[in-house]
C-alpha cells in the first residue's frame, strides 16, 4: 500500500528529536547547556509547519488521518508544545532542573497527543494514549522536591492506567461487535448492545482524561503537585487530543447510537458544569481553582459536542484553540510569578503583585478574564459560540444551565485579579528573572487571548468547511 510518508514525518521528527536528546543526556556529551532545549523548540515547530506545507489536505492513511480536521489538532498540538517549552525552559532553568529527562517526555507526550487525536483506528488511539500517559507520568514527577509531587504522579498514573483499561476493553468491545478495528467504521454500524457498551467503556476511558464528573476527582490533586508549566500541558494536551478523540467518534456515530448517547452526554454536560464550577468556588489554592475550572470548561465542551451532528464541530475546534490560550496564559504566567522554591499557589501570596511584577501578572490577569467570559478576550468569543451551538442544536435548558455556572465562575476568576491590584502589599515572593524566551511565550500567550477574542475569523476560517472522513 502506498503510504504518504509526508502524513507521518511530523511524528518521526518528535520521536527523533526524543531520542536524540535521550542520547546527549545518557553518553553525557560535552554540549551548550541548552542545546536540548534548542532541539525540542526546533523539533515542535517544525512538526507543527509539516502538515501545512506537506500532505494533501484530502489524504489519509487508513491509520492516521491527513485532512483538515486532523492536521489543525496536530498543529494546534505543536503549537501548544512549542509555547510549553518555552515557559518550561525559563521555568527550569532558575530551578535548576533543565536536563534530558524533562524535554525528551515532553516530546514524547506531544506525540502521543497527535496520535490520539489523528487516530483513525481503534489500536493507534490506544498507542497515543499510551503514549502521552507515560510521557506525563514522567513530567509530573521531574521535580521531586516540590511537595506532593510523587503523590500527583502516583494518582495519575494508577487513574491512567484505569482510563487506559476502559477505552482497551471498549476497543475490543466494539471489535468483538462490529469486526473491525477502523473507529469510523465500527461506531457507525446499527447498534446492538456489545456495541453500545463499547461506546460506553471508550467514553469512560475518555472521561477521566477529559476530567468530566464524576471522573474528575484527581485532577486538582494532580495539578497541585506538577510543575506549574508542566500543568499547563497537562491540562491542555491531552484534553485537546480527547476532545479530538470524542469528536471522532460523534461525528461517526450511527443515529441510533447518539440517540442513546445523547440522553447520557446531556447528564455529563450538566453535572461536569455544575460540580466543576460548584468545587472551585471554595478553593484557596490556585492550582486547584484551576483543575476545577478545568473540569467546568470541559463540561462547556460537552454541551456543544451533543449539537456537533446538528451544526458541526466548528465551535467545539475553535474552542479547542481558545482553551489552550487561556489555560496556558494562567499556568505559564503562574510559573513566572512563582519563587524558585516551590509554586505560588495560595491565593494571598498574589498580594500587589501586579504592581511589582507587572508583566506576568497582567498575562495572568487577562487569562482569569478570558477564562470568565468577559469580552474582548477569546474566552468570551469561545463561550458565545458554544452556547450558540447548543441553543441551535435543540438543547436550551443546558445552554441556560451553562449561562448560569458562567455567572457563577466569575467570583472564583475575579477574586485573585482582586489580590493581585487592589490589596495591600504583603510578603513578596523572591523574583525569578524571566528568560528571553519566557517573555516569548508570555507575549504569544497574550496575544492569543486578544486575537481570538477580537478577531475570530482567524481559527473559525481554517476550520470551516472541515469533513472527518
Amino acid at each position: 500500500m502506498h503510504y504518504p510518508w509526508a502524513l507521518i514525518l511530523p511524528h518521526i521528527v518528535l520521536a527523533g528529536a526524543a531520542f536524540l536528546i535521550f542520547c546527549i543526556g545518557a553518553l553525557r556529551l560535552r554540549s551548550p547547556r541548552r542545546l536540548p532545549f534548542v532541539l525540542s523548540l526546533a523539533a515542535s515547530g517544525a512538526a507543527g509547519l509539516i502538515p501545512l506545507l506537506g500532505p494533501d489536505p484530502a489524504s489519509s492513511s487508513g491509520l492516521i488521518d491527513g485532512s483538515g480536521f486532523g492536521m489543525f489538532f496536530q498543529v494546534l498540538i505543536c503549537l501548544l508544545t512549542f509555547l510549553v517549552l518555552l515557559f518550561t525552559g525559563t521555568y527550569a532553568r532558575a530551578r535548576n532542573f533543565e536536563r534530558d529527562e524533562l524535554y525528551a517526555p515532553i516530546l514524547l507526550a506531544a506525540l502521543g497527543m497527535i496520535l490520539v487525536s489523528g487516530a483513525r483506528d481503534w489500536i493507534i488511539l490506544f498507542i497515543g494514549l499510551e503514549m502521552l500517559s507515560i510521557g506525563l507520568y514522567v513530567l509530573i514527577a521531574v521535580r521531586p522536591d516540590l511537595p506532593g509531587s510523587m503523590e500527583a504522579a502516583l494518582k495519575y498514573f494508577v487513574l491512567g492506567a484505569v482510563a487506559s483499561a476502559f477505552l482497551l476493553f471498549g476497543a475490543g468491545l466494539l471489535y468483538a461487535a462490529t469486526g473491525q478495528t477502523g473507529l469510523a467504521a465500527s461506531v457507525g454500524q446499527t447498534p446492538d448492545g456489545v456495541l453500545l457498551l463499547g461506546v460506553a467503556f471508550v467514553l469512560v476511558g475518555l472521561g477521566f482524561k477529559l476530567s468530566l464528573a464524576p471522573f474528575h476527582l484527581w485532577t486538582p490533586d494532580v495539578y497541585q503537585g506538577a510543575p506549574a508549566p508542566l500543568t499547563g500541558f497537562l491540562a491542555t494536551g491531552s484534553k485537546v487530543a480527547a476532545i479530538a478523540a470524542l469528536l471522532r467518534i460523534i461525528l461517526a456515530a450511527s443515529p441510533e447510537t447518539m440517540t442513546v448517547l445523547a440522553p447520557i452526554l446531556w447528564v455529563l454536560a450538566a453535572l461536569t458544569m455544575i460540580a466543576g464550577n460548584i468545587a472551585a468556588l471554595t478553593q484557596q489554592r490556585l492550582k486547584r481553582m484551576l483543575g476545577y475550572s478545568s473540569t467546568a470548561h470541559m463540561g462547556y465542551v460537552l454541551m456543544a459536542l451533543l449539537a456537533v451532528p446538528v451544526i458541526g464541530p466548528e465551535p467545539v475546534m475553535f474552542y479547542a484553540a481558545v482553551y489552550v490560550c487561556m489555560d496556558l496564559g494562567a499556568f505559564g504566567a503562574l510559573a513566572m510569578l512563582s519563587p524558585p522554591e516551590s509554586d505560588l499557589d495560595d491565593s494571598s501570596e498574589l498580594s500587589s503583585l501586579g504592581y511589582s511584577r507587572p508583566w506576568p501578572a497582567a498575562v495572568f490577569g487577562v487569562s482569569l478574564l478570558a477564562l470568565a467570559g468577559l469580552p474582548p478576550t477569546a474566552g468570551f468569543m469561545g463561550k458565545f459560540f458554544l452556547f450558540r451551538a447548543a441553543l441551535e442544536g435543540g438543547y436550551p435548558v443546558l445552554a441556560g444551565l451553562g449561562m448560569l455556572t458562567v455567572a457563577v465562575a466569575a467570583y472564583y476568576y475575579i477574586r485573585p485579579l482582586t489580590l493581585l491590584y487592589a490589596s495591600e502589599p504583603g510578603r513578596e515572593p523572591p523574583a525569578v528573572r524571566i528568560s528571553p524566551a519566557g517573555h516569548c511565550a508570555l507575549a504569544l500567550a497574550l496575544l492569543g487571548l486578544l486575537a481570538l477574542g477580537i478577531a475570530p475569523a482567524l481559527v473559525l476560517d481554517a476550520v470551516g468547511g472541515i469533513s472527518v472522513p
